[in-house]
């Protein structure tokens, strides 16, 4: 790659950034890297990649239980592990630990601040980059905010009864029925009822309603019903109804409310005004500053709420309000739709059309007064912003666009490399089998809309795998994370836990990421490896020219904004899976959205918004759009581009004002649009298998692959990335059992004038492929991943990939003589005459450590045998032959290439495997935090396979 081209597409380079290289550690490593490896050394850049591309940690301030030399040791922990910065992320203290007799140190007191500054002169002098939380714990709140600063939600509270009927109902009934399934209420919420009706179910029409507000007396309505169904029906408002979850002391109080402007930036101007007041600028020492979580448990309202509304969408909401509102749980989510009186269908219709308002409404303001503050505040104090800017009521594309790094979420689940069935995919809440969320492929799209090549993800959080930190199941997570179009893991995380705290340590969360872990000696393969993927994406521009738009109106009118990246419902259910089978069959997408179309040009049958391009657009049962929106798509397909309709052509308009006449533009605009059968062309949904499906729609209709896939497989999923001279592809089986044969053919205009390479991101190598007639044929084995390079390079070594094991191999059947050295202290030996998974072996259940597997191996033919495969291996292997040490395996295939290691007469074998710690801590019944994590009720983990279980093979 040119110095020039190098310059410009460097994802986190600019301009301002030369201020700074001094006395930023970020800065100071983009310009060490640049100056290092000037002209085209895109490759070097690959194989060493600098501090900032590195993974970051979120790293948990367990209740600002902080001290000087911890958080330096701490730090210095983090570096040697390949960590290239942190989060610093203030938040709770766990209850279930002891917390040593340490005191814990206010938010933003001058103390706190003097911490803060020592920590970030630390990691300036490690080289190493940190970002800010702006806040504790989640979402922002603090002790100081009052009244109207504080979050406020709008709910209802319904009590369906059969009349005739007289009786008595209590206000604090009609309260506790109202009450928010909250998390983390807040002591000091002050409830009030807005309104009290009575309802007849069914409810025809709004005249029909009887406010009796002003018949409650001394806190008892009373309540004369003739015969027929009724419901009591009270709409209540509660102001600072939660606090913040997790909240570090200083930062626990009530939860701002993200809708008032006043009080967004109060909150904001009171961190860098207590903060630099003291030592001065954060520009230079801090990188971004961070918004996690938008768990916001549903809060939907502010003081002026009712009249934006009425300003915005030109009709007033009140009167129709409880009745667009459903029943909500944990997170605010919708858990009922049927907890309202029922309606007629026509006035459904119309609360549908008048809930998509009102969640458009609120969607405006948070971005308006929250969004658009933060970014502001971020500019203003000369630091990046980075946010999660999603969750429910948020638009999930458009939410990242005024974000410096949008960031997306990657968890760590059991099912993760398992074969899962479209049907348990599409279950609530998790999508089993992916660590990748939904948001991911959102947020990556919108960075990808607005040129950014920064997408970083909170990656690895774990919940229900603790202690069960296998390096194998992060790679396929954090490959599928990397499919789904993130550049940047941040791990979730790291906990500030002093060296002799009991064992395990302080856990706020999990993710076990600990010097005591058994696999933190090597946890460092998995940061090269990620860091190295880093390095060469942030360098390159992800390819997409499909667009496919999700029916976020319809979901919005239908059952209310859900909680993203993991709403109770996804509309419709299949959503992902039709991403997913465009990349598995050798295109690209990303997502778009009604603001997308309107704003895009069309020319030559492309659809064009900035550097993006698309000539072919998905529409994902949208049922109803706005009218421009409509005609935009008309001058697309006019203009040659092709769209796809599955299951349902848009048939109406969003929203209520003017509703009618939007009806019939839209209507208009679609009949327009069906005059071009072979553009604009309705696709039923397959009942099964969309991978397949979405090949015959190449097929049929000629959607040009840029790799054609012989055989696609739900597992194999690939991305596309360029830069001035080189295409770069990520091909990933993220299956932890099964080899798959990949069978692909690149495009002329591809692979014409280009050598092809393989990059290796576990060691840095690089080989070249020789292909042909454009064809890639590999086995890809379980857990798998290849980044295949195109570019001007022409020397350097051919690929030589470890063969299949032959029918005549040597199988190494005989005793193996094994030493387990116990991650306790203790050690013993054994002889072990067939090689077992540990689990299965009673003894041995709930070992935790490194087993060392001994063989003595008679060869007279030594030079006739060239690789060792282990066979299966649960854990991180090492390999010996003849006393001389061979790579780390930590992944997949465990095979070695020993040629002329062995030697004619005795040879000695040995294999050492690390296995996980979760057995062992299922059986410490006495230890809270370990019972806490593997245990408990619903975090009750199975017993994990271990040790090398083979079989072991000489070829």
């Amino acid at each position: 790659m040119k110095r020039k081209s190098f310059l410009q597409q460097s994802a986190v380079f600019s301009a301002a950034s030369f201020l700074t290289f001094n006395s930023n550690a970020f800065s100071r490593s983009i310009f060490n890297g640049l100056a290092s490896y000037g002209n085209d050394n895109f490759y070097q850049l690959f194989k060493n990649p600098s501090n900032i591309y590195r993974p970051f940690v979120r790293w948990w301030w367990n209740g600002n239980k902080i001290e000087r030399a911890e958080l330096a040791r701490e730090l210095k922990l983090l570096k040697d592990a390949g960590i290239g910065g942190v989060e610093i992320c203030p938040i709770s203290f766990p209850s279930n630990t002891d917390n040593m007799g340490i005191r814990s140190v206010e938010w933003l007191s001058e103390e706190w601040i003097d911490l803060l500054k020592f920590t970030l002169e630390e990691a300036k002098r490690l080289d190493m980059t940190c970002d800010l939380l702006a806040g504790t714990g989640f979402p922002f709140g603090a002790e100081f905010l009052e009244g109207e600063e504080r979050a406020q939600v709008v709910v209802v509270a319904v009590k369906k009864l059969q009349g005739p009927l007289k009786t008595e109902i209590s206000l604090f009934d009609l309260l506790k029925e109202a009450d928010p399934a909250t998390l983390s209420p807040y002591s000091g919420r002050k409830p009030e009822i807005l309104e009290v009706n009575i309802v007849p179910d069914p409810l025809i029409s709004i005249n029909q309603i009887k406010n009796v507000t002003s018949k409650i007396s001394d806190n008892v309505l009373k309540v004369d019903l003739p015969e027929g169904k009724f419901a009591v029906h009270a709409l209540v408002k509660i102001d600072g109804f939660m606090k913040v979850i997790q909240g570090a002391p200083g930062g626990s109080g009530p939860v701002l409310n993200h809708y008032n402007e006043k009080a967004v930036q109060k909150y904001l101007n009171k961190i860098t005004g207590s903060i630099q007041d003291r030592i001065g600028p954060l520009a230079g020492s801090i990188r971004s500053f961070f918004v996690d979580s938008l768990e916001m448990e549903g809060a939907n309202w502010t003081g002026d709420m009712r009249l934006e509304f009425q300003k915005r969408r030109g009709y007033d909401l009140y009167p129709y309000l409880p009745f667009l509102l459903f029943k909500t749980g944990r997170m605010g989510n919708t858990t009922d739709l049927n907890y309202n009186v029922k309606t007629s269908p026509e006035m459904e219709r119309m609360l549908s059309r008048m809930r998509y308002d009102f969640e458009y409404t609120k969607a405006e303001l948070f971005r308006e007064r929250f969004s658009n503050n933060f970014s502001k505040w971020c500019t203003d104090n000369k630091i990046k912003s980075r946010a999660q800017a999603y969750g429910r009521g948020h638009f999930p594309l458009e939410g990242s666009f005024g974000i410096d790094i949008p960031e997306g979420e990657t968890w760590m689940k059991y099912g993760i490399g398992e074969e899962i069935s479209e049907k348990d995919f599409t279950k609530y809440p998790w999508h089993l089998g992916r660590g990748n969320t939904m948001i991911n492929k959102y947020v990556s799209s919108a960075a990808h809309l607005k040129g950014k090549k920064l997408v970083s993800s909170e990656e690895l959080t774990n919940t229900d795998m603790v202690f069960n930190e296998s390096l194998e199941l992060f790679k396929i997570a954090g490959d599928q994370s990397t499919i789904s179009g993130i550049t940047h893991p941040i791990f979730h995380g790291f906990n500030y836990s002093p060296k002799n705290a009991a064992f395990p340590g302080w856990i706020t969360y999990g993710g076990y990421f600990n010097e005591q872990n058994t696999m933190w000696p090597y946890f460092k393969h998995y940061t090269d490896y990620r860091a190295r993927q880093s390095a060469l994406l942030q360098q390159c521009t992800f390819f997409a020219d499909i667009a496919i738009m999700a029916p976020t109106g319809d979901m919005w009118s239908e059952v209310g904004a859900q909680m993203e990246p993991f709403p109770y419902r996804v509309t419709p259910s299949y959503q992902l899976l039709i991403w997913e089978s465009i990349h598995q069959n050798g295109n690209a997408c990303d997502y778009v959205s009604e603001q997308i179309i309107a704003d895009a040009d069309f020319k030559n049958g492309w659809m064009n918004y900035g550097s993006r391009k698309y000539h072919t657009l998905f529409l994902i049962e949208v049922k109803s759009i706005l009218p421009q929106t409509a005609k935009k798509i008309y001058d697309f397909v006019k203009a040659g581009g092709r769209v796809f309709c599955i299951e349902a052509y848009p048939q109406q308009s969003l929203g209520w004002f003017n509703h009618k006449q939007n009806d019939l533009e839209v209507q208009k605009w679609i009949t327009e649009l069906k005059k071009y059968p072979k553009q604009f062309i309705y696709l039923a949904k397959p009942a099964s298998n969309f991978k397949d499906w979405y090949k015959s729609v190449q097929n049929d209709y000629n959607i040009k692959p840029y790799v054609k896939i012989a055989a696609p497989n739900t597992f194999v999923t690939q991305v596309r990335y360029q830069s001035d001279d080189a295409e770069v592809f990520i091909i990933n089986n993220s299956s932890s059992h099964n080899s798959i044969d990949f069978d692909a053919t690149f495009l002329p205009e591809i692979t014409d004038k280009r050598q092809a390479w393989i990059w290796d991101a576990a060691n840095g190598n690089k080989f070249k492929l020789n292909l042909k007639d454009r064809n890639f044929k590999i086995k890809l084995f379980p857990a798998d991943s290849k980044i295949i390079v195109f570019n001007q390079d022409k020397d350097g070594e051919n690929w030589q990939p470890v063969p299949e094991i032959p029918n005549h191999a040597l199988s190494l059947k005989s005793a193996w003589q094994m030493k387990l050295k116990h991650m306790d202290g203790t050690s013993r030996n054994e002889e072990m005459l067939k090689l077992t998974d540990l689990k299965d072996i009673p003894h041995l259940v709930h070992f935790a450590g490194t087993v060392s597997y001994k063989y003595v191996l008679e060869l007279s033919n030594a030079t006739d045998f060239s690789y060792l495969d282990l066979g299966k291996v649960s854990g991180i292997s090492t390999l010996l032959v003849n006393g001389q040490t061979l790579d780390v395996s930590w992944y997949g295939r465990r095979a070695y290439l020993i040629k002329n290691l062995l030697k004619a007469g005795t040879n000695q074998i040995e294999v050492k495997v690390t296995t996980v710690m979760v057995n062992y801590m299922k059986s410490l019944t006495e230890n809270a935090t370990a019972q806490y994590w593997t245990n408990n009720k619903g975090k009750e983990q199975p017993l994990q396979s271990m040790g090398l279980i083979g079989p072991v093979n000489l070829f």
